[in-house]
């Protein structure tokens, strides 16, 4: 063959695999020119025909356009590959762009306790607070008398109270009924200053349309040198505003009794009834919302803060009774009933995170 035969085989095979457009067909190109009956391998079967000085210089030809065309192929089946990749990529792409689908994450409600308790911790957090947690099951040292609640105060009654059986030592655990263990734990691991929040479940043996064995808490806590009770009133009077979303609050402090506080002080919050919504920062009624106070120095004392030195307050909010206050809804024992009809409807999207920015409740 001469060599200008072998330029117009060459320029008819690289044709070919330029031509393939899939690599379905690019493999049937591969096959009909380097197949053991393709064109180019029928080319070596003429090689001992020829005069033993031409065999060399033929079979360097025959080997070079070999290869040539094998690079052609591989470069090809590269190309189509990426293309169909490209394509694939193309055609199962998602349109994150667009709404939704009435799907779980549509249909699926966060409970009013958990939406309220973002709300709540978001506002805290704003403001410089910590969240801090605690066990459920209690000791009685740290649910009561680190508290500065003595032995016979009616809390500590078996009526009031959800006790565990009698341990070896005689001692018994709680199931805690208010978070303010938390603070002892958290003073106890930790110099002041202290600014935390505590929200969780706690237990108390009550049960009625406003009251449930296991409800929500959240109790702040703030301990230094120089905290008193206008940081106090400051604090109550900016949670409420962000939380009812109110530009202004009517709040009254009532002298009250709490063992672990002193003095301790009932808060009431100003309200008018306006058919049946209740709408805050208007008219002339109160409504009791929460109990504060100064920290009580034997409580310092017990955690080994020196009363002489530091000081603070605490208050405790029902979470689930200002949930109830702030949405409408009437019945507290329905908020645990497991009730798929009203979690729809008072539930939240599982994309309503409460910020301050664009609005508590939006």
């Amino acid at each position: 063959m001469t060599s200008g035969k072998f330029e117009q085989l060459e320029r008819e095979l690289l044709d070919a695999v330029a031509a393939a457009s899939d690599l379905v067909s690019l493999d049937d190109v591969r096959v009909a020119a380097l197949g053991k009956k393709g064109r180019v391998s029928e080319l070596m079967k003429g090689l001992g025909a020829l005069p033993p000085e031409e065999r060399r210089e033929f079979g360097q030809a025959v080997n070079g356009l070999k290869e040539r065309v094998a690079e052609a192929l591989a470069r090809r089946k590269d190309a189509l590959r990426e293309a169909e990749l490209s394509a694939r990529l193309t055609s199962e792409q998602a349109d994150i762009t667009l709404p939704p689908r009435a799907r779980g994450l549509s249909e699926g409600r966060i409970h009013p306790v958990a939406q309220v308790m973002d709300e709540i911790t978001e506002i805290f957090a704003d403001m410089g607070f910590a969240i801090a947690e605690g066990p459920d099951i209690e000791t009685d040292y740290h649910n009561f008398t680190a508290l500065n609640i003595p032995p016979e105060h009616p809390a500590r009654q078996e009526h009031d109270t959800f006790y565990f059986n009698e341990r070896a030592d005689g001692s018994r655990a709680v199931l805690r009924t208010h978070t303010s263990p938390v603070q002892i734990r958290t003073m106890e691991q930790t110099e002041p200053p202290v600014r935390i929040i505590a929200p969780g479940r706690v237990y108390r043996c009550d049960s009625d349309q406003t009251h449930t064995p296991m409800f929500h808490q959240v109790e702040a806590l703030v301990i230094d040198e120089e905290t008193h009770m206008g940081h106090l009133k400051w604090a109550l009077e900016s949670f409420c505003k962000a939380f009812f979303e109110v530009d202004e609050v009517k709040m009254r402090f009532r002298a009250s009794h709490f063992p672990f506080t002193e003095p301790s002080m009932e808060v009431d919050i100003g309200y008018a009834k306006v058919g049946d919504e209740i709408r805050i920062g208007e008219g002339d009624e109160w409504l009791e919302i929460l109990g504060c106070g100064m920290v009580h120095p034997n409580v310092l004392r017990n955690v080994g803060y020196d009363p002489d030195k530091v000081q603070g307050f605490a208050f405790g909010v029902g979470i689930d009774r200002i949930a109830m206050l702030k949405y409408g809804m009437p019945d507290l024992r329905a908020f645990f009933g497991a009730d798929l009809r009203w979690l729809r409807h008072y539930g939240f999207g599982v994309l309503d995170v409460p910020t301050l920015a664009r609005g508590m409740s939006l």
